[in-house]
């Protein structure tokens, strides 16, 4: 195997940063603590759900910009670096030592006791900060307890913390440079892509599409939100990895009056922001969907093609009636979502195949309402028990269309066909509810396992299937204010 092009190149304490021969799967966070000595950031879970390792990326946004990100250093790995900016918690105070107002705030607020969780806290702050700084915009508490759901405090609690969070808004506004840091940016971009050895980052899809045909055996690397655990928590060697996060066509979100089609390294956070525009009762899930740092690192792509029986897009695209789009070199085919799954983790790509996009059609004029419901042990950041996602139209009083898709309840997730067809057809009434429940219990035969037994997966699917007639039947919907903590909270 061919040597690497070249270094990885980024910006790190104001300066660009050559890394030459460390390992593909290095991650940012020993990079940090072992190499560069910055040892504030730290490691608590090394599976990017504690928070204490976050940082902020900093990337060029494509028009003269950057965009600031905050994800977790433990599971990203050092290679996609290459062309950011890495800002951490020795970043924040100025040169004469005056704390970020982050920081200050968090001191005043006393909102550290033992510390450990403390730069993590801080770095999601500042991105919170520097995001609503710059659109002259204040979070509200429950906007700024979104913002932490990646991060976990042990000891001091919440309610401080958000305190803090409040605070540092009462202070003149303070921001990098950010014409500077672009042009640092640019600069960095304009070397070639990283080639050769292990790691490879083409830039085109024309390139990406040809390098995964000859190369069929590599292992496609997106977010890392996944694959960063097979190294971390299992210590596996992943081969030669094709990094999909460079492809400027692949991270695009594309509007036509008929379809939204979702480019496979669109981010997580995108993805659904797109979906709760069209459909805004999708909102809770959207939020509850991991964490605001593995929601910008993460794609719906890699949430899809990695087949989950518990991955939470799945359940909602496919009762949206989602498509997806495969591409293995210059031959693309699409296929219904729910027919790409052929059993635990597998599915119909072939040998140097790829997800290209997922298209979704639009709402458009048809009557349809669309819940989806999450229930998990956790409210933030927690891995679904089961995840339902329910679709309906109504002519009049009667189920004109019905698609109902449930994860967590079987090998992969799938509709519910037997509980579609007890309602397709029929008025929409607390008799023709019933009938489809009964059903359900013919659709699905859950497993028992650590998040839930079979028999309360199996009571919740048919409860939630009955909260959702309370909210959408046509005499008398429970209102949003019914349903939803959140209803009284302006979107973000």
């Amino acid at each position: 195997m061919s040597e690497p092009s070249r270094p990885v190149r980024f910006l790190h304490r104001g300066a660009v940063v050559e890394v030459a021969g460390a390992p593909p799967t290095r991650t940012v966070l020993e990079w940090l603590r072992e190499d560069a000595r910055c040892t504030g950031t730290k490691e608590g879970c090394a599976e990017g759900d504690c928070g204490a390792c976050t940082v902020v990326l900093g990337e060029a946004d494509g028009h003269g910009g950057v965009t600031l990100k905050p994800v977790n250093a433990c599971i990203q790995f050092l290679p996609t670096l290459d062309g950011k900016a890495l800002l951490t918690v020795e970043d924040l105070a100025a040169p004469d030592g005056t704390l970020h107002p982050a920081q200050r705030a968090m001191v005043d607020c006393h909102g550290s006791q033992c510390g450990f969780c403390t730069p993590g806290f801080v770095m999601s702050l500042w991105a919170c900060y520097q995001r609503h700084a710059a659109a002259g915009t204040v979070p509200s508490r429950q906007q700024l307890a979104d913002d932490l759901s990646g991060n976990l405090c042990r000891c001091t609690g919440y309610r401080p913390i958000l305190d803090a969070g409040e605070r540092m808004f009462t202070v003149p506004p303070t921001a990098p440079d950010r014409t500077v840091l672009a042009a640092a940016l640019a600069a960095l971009q304009a070397a070639p892509p990283l080639a050769g050895g292990s790691f490879h980052a083409p830039r085109t899809l024309v390139e990406f599409a040809a390098l995964r045909r000859a190369r069929p055996q590599a292992r496609l690397l997106a977010g890392s939100t996944d694959i960063g655990l097979w190294v971390t928590k299992q210590f596996r060697d992943l081969g030669e990895l094709i990094y999909i996060g460079e492809v400027a066509e692949l991270r695009r979100i594309e509007t036509t009056p008929d379809t939204l089609t979702i480019g496979a390294a669109a981010t997580l956070e995108d993805a659904w922001q797109t979906l709760v525009a069209e459909w805004p009762a999708l909102r809770d899930v959207w939020l509850r969907f991991a964490s605001l740092p593995i929601r910008l690192a993460g794609t719906m792509g890699g949430n899809v093609a990695n087949g989950s029986p518990i991955g939470d897009s799945a359940p909602v695209l496919i009762a949206l009636g989602a498509h997806i789009v495969l591409r293995q070199g210059e031959r693309v085919r699409t296929m219904p979502l729910e027919d790409f799954y052929t059993g635990y983790m597998k599915n119909l790509l072939e040998p140097g195949e790829f997800v290209q996009a997922l298209q979704v059609p639009r709402r458009g004029v048809r009557a349809q309402q669309v819940r989806a419901y999450k229930i998990s042990k956790r409210f933030d950041c927690d891995i679904s028990a089961l995840c339902a996602a329910l679709a309906i139209e109504l002519d009049g009083e009667r189920i004109a269309a019905v698609r109902i898709a449930c994860g967590g309840m079987a090998a992969t997730v799938c509709r519910a066909r037997g509980a579609e067809a007890a309602l397709q057809g029929q008025p929409w009434t607390e008799a023709t509810l019933q009938a489809a429940q009964v059903a359900l219990a013919q659709d699905y035969q859950p497993l028992s396992d650590m998040r839930a037994s079979a028999g309360y997966r199996l009571q919740v699917a048919q409860n939630l299937l009955r909260r959702f007639w309370l909210e959408t039947r046509p005499a008398d919907p429970l209102p949003e204010s019914a349903v939803s903590v959140f209803a009284r909270e302006v979107a973000p």
